[in-house]
């Protein structure tokens, strides 16, 4: 994921943006020549990510500086730690530092948060997922760091799988009539891609199962107690997800009722950046 092409082209977007026609303080006082280092210093506690991501700028930047890893991605990190160290020009590691810790900051955010979310459920067989409520331009960096944080990816985007929500099922004139017109979409186009259908009310868990070949069905704003009664209706037909205003509070309560997964929004778009600082040394 790190190689992707669309992650290329955010760097270079970001290094415009924060740079422009130059970083006049840096040219102004720091000779051309000059070397140095400098270290990723951890401020507060929380799951480490970006590191991959940092070499990437660098890299892309100035290939002539060098990165030395000491945690790598998905480490937990405690106060006083140095995720890396990186060495080379000074007026490189400069006009790169801001980038770097934007980047590492917010993933190493969502990591930490999805990592609580994780440990919530120690004992379940409920897996966390997150959604497409992301930044714009930086969905795939923070899906990596969902997974980093011990999370799973739903969807990438609207092109690798149908999810057929309740807009979609009142445009289409129901559920029956959205289901029937996708799966003709699907075969008309030759696409074989998972199918999961939101259900609003016990009644639109029964249409759905009228249909043999549902990925999942995501039951939407259930309490536990309906959602353990929808299981037991389900029983094992297909996948389930339950969504819909779900805290870390009451989330344990949906795993207990037997939810294979739980979609929390707020794992990429509810959270603190993680307190870095690259310092020079």
């Amino acid at each position: 994921m790190i190689n992707n092409q669309l992650i290329d082209s955010l760097i270079s977007i970001a290094l415009q943006e924060d740079i422009g026609e130059g970083d006049h303080t840096t040219l102004s006082c720091i000779p051309h020549e000059l070397q140095g280092r400098a270290q990723l210093l951890v401020k507060q506690a929380g799951i480490l990510c970006g590191v991959e991501v940092a070499k990437k700028i660098y890299q892309t930047f100035d290939p002539t500086l060098r990165i030395d890893v000491l945690l790598n991605d998905g480490t937990p990190i405690k106060k006083g730690d140095v995720a890396f160290t990186v060495h080379g020009k000074t007026i490189s590691i400069l006009q790169t530092e801001r980038l770097v810790l934007n980047f590492m900051q917010r993933l190493s955010g969502i990591a930490t948060q999805t990592n609580e979310y994780v440990k919530l459920l120690e004992g379940t067989n409920t897996k966390i997922l997150d959604t497409r409520k992301t930044t714009p331009g930086m969905r795939l960096l923070e899906k990596y760091a969902v997974t980093t944080g011990g999370g799973e990816n739903h969807r990438i985007g609207l092109y690798d799988m149908i999810l057929i929500k309740d807009n979609h099922i009142d445009y289409a004139g129901g559920v029956t009539a959205a289901i029937t017109m996708t799966k003709e979409y699907l075969l008309y186009n030759n696409l074989d891609l998972k199918i999961v259908v939101e259900a609003r009310t016990m009644q639109d868990i029964a249409e759905i199962l009228t249909f043999t070949d549902i990925y999942r069905i995501l039951i939407d704003n259930f309490t536990p107690e309906q959602t353990k009664e929808a299981i037991a209706f389900i029983n094992g037909r297909c996948k389930t997800e339950s969504s819909g205003g779900i805290t870390k509070e009451s989330i344990r309560a949906y795993a207990e009722a037997g939810v294979d997964y739980i979609s929390v929004g707020a794992l990429t778009h509810q959270i603190k950046s993680l307190d870095l600082s690259l310092k020079a040394y």
